[in-house]
């Protein structure tokens, strides 16, 4: 079981917020010199006491992170192009202030959030998740950020509202990948209402305790952990509560490939690949790709019933 109840988490597997702290100004001071990744100046985000404040998640998984330098150089995000390094190579166009997120569709009320007033919703939490991508390829990264379900509560949906969908920035001024076709642009994505509220599901505004980088989908981003990485959109600007499930961009641009839920399965492969095995960004060896990418326990009772080799 990856999600632990705070009370029964012992004092002493507490990280002391001093230490906390001193990893983070760590991090920073090595991006900025050994990895020469320029981060954004917190204070043109967010108050730099709210990642501070950040406390760590009982959701987390204890496996060793990711170096923060492949998390912010090996990236899809084909806004910016295709290739893994494009993102981190470009993305230094987007534009993240101002920012607004507009939530709309079948809600009581619908309501557009600034992004400084957005995290002010609830504390953040710094979560580390599993990550796997379709091609095959994995990472464990340390997201910055807050429950969905905090969010969604915030518009109170209606009960005809059974999907959420999520609709990316898509700027040909600034993200230059958008002038091709390889995609139909804006990027949509989308989840049942219910895997929108599960407690896994966040909106990140950060990463390794430190302001999201544009390259990975500043100023904030969907992540849903237990599904292939594409299903997390980027530069969110607008999330509509729907009735019926949406036409997202994967499975509009080939749903033979793409399937609605992208739930992480080993017994599905890819019709390209095979998704038995994964391969750990930073690891030589491969290794099993677990059901649900291991969250199983959480998630796998929102599938009940259902045909995972059909609905995948």
């Amino acid at each position: 079981m990856l999600i632990r109840n705070p009370a029964d988490i012992a004092p002493t597997e507490i990280t002391p917020q001093g230490v906390f702290n001193r990893r983070r100004e760590f991090l920073k001071g090595a991006a900025g010199t050994t990895l020469g990744i320029a981060l954004q100046p917190l204070s043109e985000v967010f108050a730099a006491e709210k990642l501070a404040a950040a406390s760590n998640s009982p959701f987390s998984t204890a496996e060793k992170p990711t170096s923060y330098k492949d998390v912010t150089t090996y990236n899809n995000f084909y806004e910016f192009g295709t290739d893994k390094s494009d993102p981190a190579e470009h993305a230094h166009t987007l534009k993240t202030r101002p920012w607004s997120l507009s939530i709309e569709g079948l809600v009581k009320q619908a309501k557009t959030f600034a992004i400084d007033d957005l995290i002010k919703l609830a504390p953040l939490e710094e979560r580390i998740y599993r990550m796997r991508c379709v091609e095959g390829w994995s990472m464990v990264i340390p997201w910055l950020g807050l429950p969905l379900a905090t969010l969604l509560k915030q518009v109170e949906p209606l009960g005809a509202a059974k999907y959420v969908e999520f609709i990316s920035a898509a700027d040909p001024k600034t993200m230059p990948g958008v002038n091709s076709r390889v995609l139909d642009w804006p990027y949509v994505e989308g989840l049942r209402l219910d895997e929108a509220l599960h407690p896994l599901s966040i909106l990140a505004v950060g990463v390794y305790g430190e302001v999201l980088p544009n390259q990975n989908g500043a100023p904030l981003r969907l992540v849903v952990p237990w599904k292939y990485g594409f299903k997390s959109g980027k530069s969110i600007v607008k999330i509509r509560l729907v009735d019926r499930e949406p036409r997202t961009a994967w499975v509009k641009a080939n749903s033979r490939e793409y399937g609605f839920y992208s739930n992480v399965n080993p017994d599905v492969d890819h019709p390209r690949w095979s998704q038995a095995s994964e391969r750990r960004i930073g690891d030589f060896l491969k290794r099993k790709t677990l059901p649900f990418n291991g969250y199983g326990d959480q998630v796998g009772r929102l599938y009940a019933g259902m045909d995972l080799k059909k609905f995948f």
